[in-house]
């Protein structure tokens, strides 16, 4: 066989990995490549590429149930349930335009696998809450199902659950079921304008904590404020509350909202084309996009031009906390913050150095409860850096167990998410 794998369907999965398994061989399972710079910059030995299997093998509206090969296009999904009134209610982040790539390049397979999800969050849940089941092939080159076609479904173990978020450390996915469910009639969103983000954070708690039932909170300071189309010409601060659902509904929480946030600040509001517009913006962390260095063929963030050669970090936290730790690190490490979940999600764009101020990251993140990941920095880094939180003794044992239950071996990306796992 090649290095470069590329199967066919289920059967050439369980193949490969077998291959693997009999040469001693380690593997890189990737969909189309979007999310590829994530992780450690560990080495493979062979990459499996499941990019050939696409397709939707059943979608039934009225069920609220779609199933799709794990390389089906993400772009391809939400087409197909967007023609019927529907969507992804956890509203999956694209991270392309983050890490020098195309957008809308990502996998149904790989959305499940990062457990991505975007501003409704606060509302809908992330992937993992509408995963509903999958066929995959382990690091032992065995078939597994767990789940299936229904919105309720509590047989056996929720092992959908588990490999959301396993970064194709566990097996290799190759049909998978989500729920769907439908869109909004319409949407629109208020501003709050020129607050700090410790008054921010307060007024986000306080929506949350009101009958105004937003589906997305989020504060961008100025600097980011400046780089969203929508939001560019404010020159300040931005507190975003969106509202969706029908217009009579929608007109009536935005009452109650209006009366809540006014004496914080002036207000402004997006209708729903750049509502729309805003949003996706948030969710792709749009103000710290990289652009690519036309010099390189590359992919990923080693790609970058220079004036674009910033480090990423995704911090996930109390939503009361959000602020504190976006003040030190602009204080101490000169970041430029957003945050969304109602302060919850907390993105930070830092300069490189050589250890992309991690030790502070990490240091702030412990002192305020949460984790956090690396999404952006040159693959140098990210070889020596940890890239996801570091786990205790106690937890870190119990991953080595999981781990060891499906690829006992380690041939599926050993090394991507922690060295030696």
């Amino acid at each position: 066989m090649s290095d470069n794998l590329k199967p066919r369907d289920a059967t050439d999965v369980e193949e490969a990995i077998r291959w693997a398994l009999a040469g001693g061989k380690t593997l890189e399972v990737v969909g189309r490549g979007s999310k590829r710079a994530i992780g450690r910059a560990a080495q493979w030995d062979a990459t499996l590429d499941l990019s050939a299997l696409t397709g939707v093998t059943l979608y039934e509206p009225e069920e609220l149930v779609l199933s799709a090969k794990a390389g089906t296009p993400l772009d391809e999904v939400e087409a197909l349930a967007a023609a019927s009134g529907q969507g992804l209610a956890f509203e999956p982040m694209d991270y392309g335009p983050l890490l020098a790539g195309a957008a809308d390049a990502g996998t149904i397979g790989g959305t499940l696998a990062g457990n991505l999800s975007g501003p409704r969050r606060i509302k809908a849940g992330a992937a993992r809450d509408h995963f509903l089941g999958f066929s995959a092939v382990s690091g032992r080159g065995e078939t597994f199902k767990s789940g299936g076609r229904v919105v309720k479904n509590v047989t056996g173990y929720d092992l959908c659950k588990l490999l959301a978020g396993s970064w194709g450390t566990l097996a290799a996915m190759t049909d998978v079921t989500v729920k769907t469910l439908p869109r909004a009639e319409s949407e629109e969103t208020v501003l709050v304008m020129d607050l700090d983000d410790g008054a921010a954070g307060k007024v986000m708690a306080a929506v949350m904590g009101s009958f105004a039932d937003v589906s997305a909170a989020a504060h961008l300071p100025a600097a980011a404020a400046a780089r969203i189309t929508e939001t560019a010409s404010a020159h300040r601060g931005v507190t975003a509350f969106r509202l969706e659902g029908v217009a009579p509904s929608i007109a009536h929480r935005k009452s109650v909202l209006e009366r809540l946030v006014a004496p914080f600040g002036a207000l402004d509001t997006l209708g729903a084309a750049a509502s729309r517009a805003f949003w996706r913006a948030v969710r792709d962390v749009a103000p710290f996009a990289a652009k690519r260095d036309p010099h390189s063929t590359a992919t990923g963030s080693a790609s970058l031009s220079p004036g674009e050669q910033r480090c990423v970090w995704r911090i996930s936290t109390a939503p009361s906390r959000g602020a504190e730790i976006g003040r030190a690190l602009v204080e101490r490490a000169g970041a430029e913050i957003m945050y969304d979940w109602a302060g919850g999600l907390v993105w930070a764009a830092v300069s490189v150095s050589d250890d992309a101020h991690a030790p502070l990251v990490r240091a702030s993140v412990a002192a305020a409860g949460g984790h956090a990941t690396l999404v952006r920095a040159p693959a140098a880094l990210r070889a020596k850096v940890d890239v996801f939180e570091p786990e205790p003794a106690v937890l870190a044992a119990l991953t080595a167990r999981v781990r060891e239950g499906f690829d006992p071996r380690g041939v599926l990306n050993p090394g991507r998410m922690w060295a030696g796992v």
